[in-house]
This record gives structure tokens, sequence and C-alpha cells, in this order.
């Protein structure tokens, strides 16, 4: 009998100031993070950041110009792909068209000598984790795309590797099967243990699965943290916006006092926040769309009492999405401010040319880095 598939024992990662330049291009600019053993990394953002470089780095298919890659306390800079004890799955899941599954599972254990009876049974081994040993027999293009990615995972995770890496795993799947999968592939990483790196621009994937998020622009790493704790707390005005969505209000320091501001938004009155910045000062404040109370004109509770955010507007326009309604109502000084409420069956929606007034407490009003 083989040894048990996937004891769960990740190894942790560690980012160290890593660089990679192609001539006069920057394509990772001191990048530094680590993820703890058996965690899950989303790496996010848009095309052309640099998170699928990064992830080329990690596997040992690039080559940073500068820092180090750790792998359970290792540096790997100078360990060639085939001995980083990595595995990736690929968007396209690269499975070999003329191998039955099973074979295709079996593939990294053969590169590997391992002995044709006892590669078969760990091949069995991952395809019953991943819910496929009933299709074993198969050639993947008698498969689903939601079980041809299961196939992939089961063919990676069935080397043992201390790092997963997924590149864009769901982009060809469509929304319904992409968001089962993401949920199915949570379970399994936590189940198996191994420490695990995704590559998406999805915010919403990496919301489902992630332990950690990097999020990344322009080759750099914008923040990094818990997912709700990027959400909650945005550094900048990029991350408020690219997670989620988010309004941003740019005003001025009106006054410090005892580590708190004032600052003055056209429109909306004064909100008093935590910080550290000089009197005259620009600020920007981020308030999530769901943060915003929508009241009929005179109906809102007066916030300068609770310091709180007030604004009088026009709704411009209304998208009833069943769960829940998205506002667009324009304020003067201000743009266009977005407002999602759920909604009741009883519930009269405000309608395009009402006024009403906007609302957000202060605790949901985030100070964004100048």
């Amino acid at each position: 009998m083989t040894e048990p598939l996937h004891a769960p024992t990740g190894v942790g990662l560690v980012i160290d100031q890593v660089r990679k330049h192609y001539g006069a291009f920057t394509a990772l600019d001191d990048i530094s993070l680590s993820v703890p053993p058996g965690a899950l990394l989303t790496l996010l953002g848009p095309s052309g950041c640099g998170k699928s470089t990064l992830l080329r780095i990690i596997a040992g298919f690039a080559s940073a110009t500068s820092g180090q890659v750790q792998i359970g306390g290792s540096n790997v800079a100078n360990v060639p792909p085939f001995q980083r004890e990595t595995a990736m799955v690929f968007q396209s899941y690269a499975l070999f068209p003329h191998m039955r599954i099973v074979e295709n599972v079996m593939f990294g254990l053969k590169m590997r000598k391992v002995k044709q009876a006892a590669a078969r049974e760990r091949a069995m081994q991952a395809l019953e984790m991943v819910r496929l040993a009933h299709l074993a027999d198969r050639y993947p293009a008698q498969l689903s795309g939601g079980q041809q990615q299961r196939a992939a995972l089961a063919r990676a995770l069935v080397t043992d590797p201390k790092i997963l890496l997924l590149d864009e795993p769901f982009g060809a799947l469509d929304k319904s099967l992409r968001e089962e999968m993401q949920v199915e592939l949570r379970k399994l990483q936590k189940s198996v243990g191994v420490t695990t790196v995704c590559v998406t621009h999805d915010q919403a994937e990496a919301m489902t699965i992630s332990d950690y998020v990097a999020v990344m622009k322009d080759g750099k790493l914008e923040q990094f943290g818990r997912p709700l704790d990027i959400y909650d707390r945005p550094r900048s005005e990029f991350v408020a916006t690219f997670i989620g969505s988010a309004n941003v209000f740019k005003g001025t320091v009106q006054s410090v006092a005892e580590g708190r501001i004032d600052i003055g938004l056209p429109g909306a009155g004064t909100v008093n926040l935590a910080g550290a910045r000089s009197a005259g000062q620009a600020a920007a404040v981020a308030v999530r769309p769901g943060a915003m109370a929508i009241d009929v004109a005179g109906g809102a509770a007066n916030g300068a009492a609770t310091g709180a955010l007030h604004m009088p507007g026009q709704v411009a326009f209304c998208v009833n999405l069943g769960h829940g309604v998205s506002y667009e109502v324009s304020v003067p000084g201000l743009g266009k401010v977005m407002v999602e409420r759920p909604r009741r069956q009883d519930d009269v929606l405000f309608e395009a040319g009402q006024q009403v007034e906007l609302s957000a407490a202060a605790c949901d009003c985030v100070l964004l880095e100048a």
C-alpha cells in the first residue's frame, strides 16, 4: 500500500524584495510578502500588473533580477523548476488529449520513476479526492470543463507539491460553474493543506478563495493582507475601486487635533477621522456603496451631530438587481455617488429625478493614503 496522499503539512512561502527587469522595463518592483504554511494567496490585479511574472518566478520558469524566493525556509533562486517541488495548473488545463484521465494524472509520477502499479494507485487516490475516480478511463474530450479542471488539479496534487500554483484556473469556465469550482477548490485546498498561490484578475474570486490577497498594479504591491481587511480598509484609491466598488470623495483637511482630522468635502459637510495630516492638505475618503444610506429629501437625520456625512442629491439612475437596488445619485460638488441597498418586496424604489438625501456613518469612511 502506498502512503496516504497529502497529509496537511504545507510549507511557508516568502517573497523577499523580488525585482524583475526586461531591459529598461520593470515588471516587478521590490515585491515582499510572506505566506504561512497551508494558506492560499491570491495575486490579484489587472492585466500587465506582474502577477503572472511573479508566479513564473516562484515556479522557476523565470528568474528574478534580484531578491529571493524561499520555499520552506530555503532560497530556491538556483533550484531548477523540476526540483522545487511545485506544481502548476494552467488556465487551459494542459491535459494530454491522447491519454486517459488516469494516465494524465500518473504522468508526473512516471517522470519521477514511480513504478506503474504504485503510480496508478496514487493517481486513483488523487482522482477519488476530486471525485473523478469513476471517469478515470475517459479521455479529456469526454469530460466537461469543470471535470477537466478537477483532473488537472488531481494531476498537480498527486506529486505532493510543497507549493501549488494556479494560473487563472477558472478563466475558461462559465459564471455559474466558475463560482461552484471556486468553492470546490477552497474545500479541497483546506483539506489537503498545501500552500497555494493563485493568479486572478477577478476580485470576487479572490474574496471567495483566499486566506491572503496581494493587490498588484504596474509591478508594485499596492496592498497585502486578509481579504476582508483589504476590502474594509483599502489603502489607496486604486485598491478601493479595484476590490469591489467605492465612492471616493476628495476634499481638504480643515483642522487637526489629537490624532484626528476634520475633512471638508464639497456638498457633504465635514467628517472626522483618525489620521495624520496637516491642515490645508488634500485628502480622499472612500465609502462603499453599501454603506451609503438613502432617504427622501428632508427625511435623513442631520449628520452634523454624529460626525457622519450628509449630502442632498438627485437620483440619476436606478438599477433593480432583484436582491437589491443600485442607485446613481448626482450630488452637487461631488458628482455621481453610487448607493446599494437590499430590497424587500414591499419597498418603494426611488425614481430618476427624485430629490433624496444620502448619509454615511463616520465608521464607514476610510481615509486613503496621500
